[in-house]
């Protein structure tokens, strides 16, 4: 999915339901009102979203919930970018992000790794 594609699904996500001008109107930053148009069509083939009509203009919503549609994004980057290693994608994020870290997320992590390793066992 191209950065703007993100942007618009996540707009619509944000609002619910939408019409194009609604999803531009709600975006910084937004791209004209045709390329906004042409994602929700691509997002639509790609089944993203869905849309009906309401008299002349289409609205649209999410077809998926917005935590899957990142668990399948983020299993996409892993295989493509990290040869399938959720460890090396995991290192990355921590490493970039671990000044940003509040102890709340490091007790999170520290959780699922324990727990990780338990079930190894």
């Amino acid at each position: 999915m191209s950065r703007r594609e993100r942007q618009v699904l996540d707009t619509i996500y944000g609002l619910g339901t939408a019409s194009a001008a609604e999803v531009m109107e709600a975006m910084t930053d937004p791209p004209s009102y045709s390329a906004v148009r042409t994602h929700l069509r691509i997002l639509t083939d790609k089944g993203l979203v869905r849309f009906t009509k309401d008299g002349a203009r289409y609205v649209y919503e999410p077809v998926v919930e917005k935590e899957k549609a990142a668990r399948a994004t983020l299993g996409q980057v892993v295989t493509t970018f990290f040869q399938g290693s959720v460890a090396d994608a995991v290192v990355t994020l921590v490493s970039e992000n671990e000044a940003g870290l509040t102890e709340e997320e490091l007790g999170r992590l520290a959780e699922l790794i324990d727990k990780a390793r338990r079930r190894e066992k």
